[in-house]
């Protein structure tokens, strides 16, 4: 991996912020709900701790943000970067409406739905960054493994709340 130079810095700043921005719009649909709707439902024993899923969230974005400006900052030199960050958006935009799903409209359902395809736009963004950067690729594995056990807790949520 390429050092990070200081003229580098504000284009990582953005990319953090970027997908921090992600989790805030997010957020959004989650607060609507998360303090009403998501306590009356039956809860697998696995369910983690109030306060323990944010934390995560802000840990995994930054850590996607990273990646996407190591992809990013290949974009001028190498023409599949391009793609690659394009993929990277959707998902993104797939991330949010995550949370539109299952807390806009307390939906476990739906949020199964879109959580699926998530994971599915999440693994091919690691195959497209893998081409271009392994680190931004590897930097996305905390953000696959953290989906899957949400879409396994989305599954188990939606099976004890018919």
């Amino acid at each position: 991996m390429q050092d990070i130079r200081k003229e580098d810095i504000p284009k990582l700043i953005l990319c953090i912020i970027t997908c921090q921005g992600a989790g805030i719009l997010g957020s959004v649909f989650t607060n609507m709900s998360v303090s009403t709707w998501y306590p009356t439902l039956a809860k697998p024993w696995f369910t983690p701790p109030n306060g323990f899923i944010p934390a995560v969230w802000i840990l995994i974005f930054t850590l996607m943000g990273l990646s996407l400006f190591l992809v990013w900052r290949e974009s001028s030199v190498r023409p599949e970067a391009r793609v690659a960050i394009y993929v990277f958006a959707l998902q993104l935009v797939v991330n949010i409406l995550w949370s539109a799903a299952f807390f806009g409209l307390k939906s476990p359902s739906a949020g199964l739905i879109v959580i699926a395809l998530l994971w599915i736009m999440i693994l091919l963004t690691i195959f497209k960054f893998w081409r271009i950067s392994r680190w931004a690729s590897i930097l996305l594995a905390p953000y696959i493994l953290w989906v899957s056990f949400a879409a396994y807790l989305n599954y188990a949520l939606m099976v004890l709340n018919p």
